[in-house]
């Protein structure tokens, strides 16, 4: 029951590190390697915004978000716009944004343990006999809400259509009027808010390091290769795969070999099949 119940927390939780990246990507075909540290820089804005400028959390979460989300809008436009297209030159510009971004979080002194989030409520609860506290169930919520928002966005709404139409036929999305450069910067702006709506859960659950940055930005990647990187079905059930695995790798082996299950995924995954389980691109024997 416990590796039930834990599994499916840590597998939500690696949902909530992959959705912003595999949006982005499947919009744009723009691979964010600032991921990670978008994620830790949220959790730095909320705590200074905490215990520099005394604003109470509920101010202090959301604005972190838009700020992040404007800074991923101002990223594309200053950064990327003149490598678009690119996808070396794109990858080695967000990579280098994000090493920068966590290097100076360092460099500032932003480690130890006096940095961390308040939890939202303190106390938990039992299920099936697994003690379970309630900012997990919390995550749980979120991600399972998110879900359904998002489709909501896609769906029915005229930015969530747009996206929609990129995604599936960029030429045919400029024919109609669906400028490319504003859905690449809002899809990086939507993409960048989600991971750190993610850090606003989940950091409560431990303290903050800019190391954790590269961790997320790991994660994200097992989960979006091993479901496929353009796939939200696909990145639900990789999530999945490699949350219960990471979950069933501490309990019968121990919790050092955690960070093992995602990259052998990849390993495995990119020998088996290098479009993911759910991807879309032709493998190599189709190219051929």
């Amino acid at each position: 029951m416990s590796l039930l119940v834990y599994g499916t927390i840590t597998s939500i939780i690696l949902a909530l590190y992959t959705v912003g990246f595999s949006l982005t990507y499947g919009i744009s075909g723009l691979a964010n390697f600032a991921h990670g540290a978008l994620y830790i820089l949220t959790g730095y804005s909320i705590w200074s915004f905490l215990n520099q400028l005394h604003l109470p959390y509920l101010i202090a979460a959301p604005l972190s978000v838009i700020l992040i989300g404007i800074f991923g809008f101002v990223v594309y436009w200053v950064l990327l716009l003149r490598v678009r297209g690119v996808a070396l030159a794109e990858l080695i510009v967000t990579f280098a944004a994000g090493v920068a971004i966590l290097e100076l979080l360092m460099w500032k002194g932003f480690y130890g343990i006096q940095y961390s989030l308040p939890l939202f409520v303190r106390g938990g609860m039992k299920i099936g006999g697994v003690a379970l506290d309630y900012q997990r169930l919390i995550v749980a919520g979120t991600g399972l809400l998110l879900v359904v928002l998002l489709y909501l966005f896609v769906h029915h709404t005229r930015i969530g259509l747009a996206f929609r139409g990129m995604a599936q036929n960029e030429r045919t999305a400029l024919s109609v009027g669906i400028e490319s450069d504003w859905i690449g910067s809002l899809s990086l702006a939507f993409g960048s808010a989600l991971a750190s709506l993610a850090a606003v859960v989940v950091l409560p659950l431990g303290i903050m390091e800019s190391a954790i940055g590269y961790e997320v930005l790991i994660y994200a990647l097992a989960v979006a290769i091993v479901g496929g990187l353009e796939s939200t079905s696909g990145m639900i059930v990789g999530s999945f795969m490699i949350g219960f695995g990471q979950v069933a790798a501490a309990r019968y082996i121990g919790p050092k070999w955690m960070i093992i299950v995602p990259l052998t995924a990849i390993i495995l995954v990119l020998a088996i099949k290098p479009s993911g389980l759910f991807g879309q691109f032709k493998e190599l024997e189709e190219r051929i």
